[in-house]
């Protein structure tokens, strides 16, 4: 794990990554969802507590279920992608807490007696796990295209609704067609964005 990547990898994960906004017509089939999320969930999350629950909208029944629930400026991208993933949050994702972090028996209670706390717990580590899946995506050649933009209430209505699964945000995912690529933003510098202290 103290080795640098190559410079390869390094682009293919961050230099040369775009958001991808238009896809080939290449399917993303199951065994490569499978393969995504075996590599995404080894990322960290706070007291192993992994919130994050994946939707894979792929059938043209699903995705016209999602239609619905998108702003107009996403409709066209996400309809021409092979798979949308919706990332989500397990509001009970503590119930799981005994056997995911077993060296804290209290955990479980800790989240189940502190309403506030377990929403921020779960928002917080799916958001981070949402990143690690476009991570994952960028290794397996994947290109991804993650964004807001929908009804939540809506969307939850229409995939979650026993209440449970809340969603956070959107993934669109295949493989990228350059032809999509808006010119790449600018960023801010270490100085603009950062201390040392």
């Amino acid at each position: 794990m103290s080795t640098s990547l190559n410079d390869l990898a390094i682009q293919q994960l961050f230099t040369d990554a775009h958001t991808a906004n238009k896809f080939t017509d290449l399917p993303v089939d199951d065994a490569l969802l499978k393969r995504l999320y075996d590599l995404c969930k080894f990322g960290p999350t706070s007291m192993n507590c992994q919130p994050m629950r994946l939707f894979f909208v792929r059938s043209a029944e699903a995705k016209s279920r999602l239609k619905a629930c998108l702003s107009p400026g996403n409709v066209e991208k996400t309809m021409n992608a092979p798979v949308t993933a919706i990332v989500a949050m397990d509001t009970s994702f503590f119930e799981f807490m005994p056997a995911q972090f077993p060296a804290m028996p209290a955990a479980s209670q800790m989240f189940s007696s502190n309403a506030e706390l377990a929403k921020a717990t779960a928002f917080r580590n799916s958001s981070l796990q949402g990143a690690y899946l476009i991570m994952a995506a960028r290794t397996l050649g994947l290109a991804a295209g993650p964004m807001s933009g929908f009804d939540p209430a809506k969307l939850d209505a229409e995939f979650f609704s026993d209440g449970r699964w809340k969603a956070n945000f959107l993934i669109n995912l295949g493989y990228a067609d350059p032809a999509g690529n808006h010119p790449r933003g600018p960023r801010l510098s270490f100085e603009e964005s950062a201390r040392v202290i």
